[in-house]
């Protein structure tokens, strides 16, 4: 695997888990929003506006439109309600620390206040961000505006996520400049994963007329049929998971032998934590399944 795509890998369930921590879900329901909405072979689901609007508080207090537009593959019909609705609840501020506070929790109880190689794994995630310009990257702008949390874990947990959303970022501008929208991202994404169309992407809030709609793009340019890839097709998402690596490039340059090394030391966490059920088992076809439970399939 290429060497940034192998580390966004281990990274993920290290970072990714925010949004499915019972720690999480508790502190926004403290704060006014709806607890999590069910679980899922023993993972906790995030509630809508919450996972809006605490992931969005990274940028500040900023309206649902460029919550929308940073997130990218969401419907803005349903993250622009949450949003505002959400700043109703609390402000920016409360709720990125009742972000933080939850993720560490939970990477606390699941592996422990100072897991084996911590303190390296915060050495070499410092080294790792060293390169990295904000330019056009909202999200990862945002968390790197924030405070460094006092522990050597929550400093990974920070940093993980600035190497997550920085990914997310490069990923969106590698999409946008092939010429693909976001209900077209999300079928031919689908599609890459190994997954049925309109599957995992319903999770998006798009309408099934509007994927009706961007499948139909999709076949007049060439890049489906009607269940899956033409060879244009594929080729056009290889070609953005490639651009997007190649954004990623600096971290492997600056990193060495040490990349390796770090993702050695995050792949037993990661496993820990899905056996822990604070992240999806395996990838995405347990992401889909996810999916089906949050749309009441």
């Amino acid at each position: 695997m290429e060497p940034a795509r192998a580390l966004a890998a281990a990274l993920e369930p290290v970072v990714g888990q925010v949004y499915f921590s019972p720690e999480c879900h508790a502190g926004y329901a403290a704060l006014g929003f709806a607890p999590s909405a069910n679980q899922a072979a023993g993972i906790a689901l995030p509630d809508g506006p919450a996972y809006f609007t605490s992931r969005g508080s990274v940028m500040g207090q900023v309206p649902g439109e460029v919550v929308a537009a940073a997130f990218a593959v969401f419907n803005p019909a349903a993250v622009i309600p949450s949003v505002r609705h959400g700043w109703t609840l609390t402000d920016a501020a409360t709720i990125c620390q009742a972000r933080d506070d939850g993720a560490i929790a939970q990477l606390e109880r699941l592996l422990g206040a100072a897991p084996a190689g911590v303190e390296r794994a915060r050495a070499i995630l410092t080294r790792a961000v060293e390169p990295l310009r904000p330019e056009g990257r909202p999200l990862y702008a945002g968390v790197r505006s924030l405070a460094m949390p006092e522990t050597d874990l929550g400093v990974v947990w920070r940093l993980g996520d600035q190497l997550r959303e920085y990914r997310g970022d490069s990923h969106t501008a590698a999409w946008i400049s092939a010429g693909i929208d976001a209900t077209e991202i999300g079928l031919l994404s689908e599609l890459y994963w190994g997954l049925p169309m309109r599957s995992y992407s319903r999770t998006r809030a798009w309408s099934d007329e509007q994927f009706e709609a961007a499948h139909q793009r999709l076949r007049s340019r060439g890049l489906v049929d009607e269940i899956g890839f033409t060879a244009a097709g594929r080729q056009l998402r290889d070609d953005i998971e490639t651009n997007t690596d190649l954004q990623m490039a600096g971290i492997a340059r600056t990193l060495g032998s040490s990349l390796q090394e770090l993702i050695d030391i995050l792949l037993p966490w990661g496993e820990d934590i899905r056996a822990g059920h604070g992240y999806p088992s395996s990838g995405p076809h347990d992401l889909a399944d996810l999916a089906s439970e949050m749309v009441g399939r």
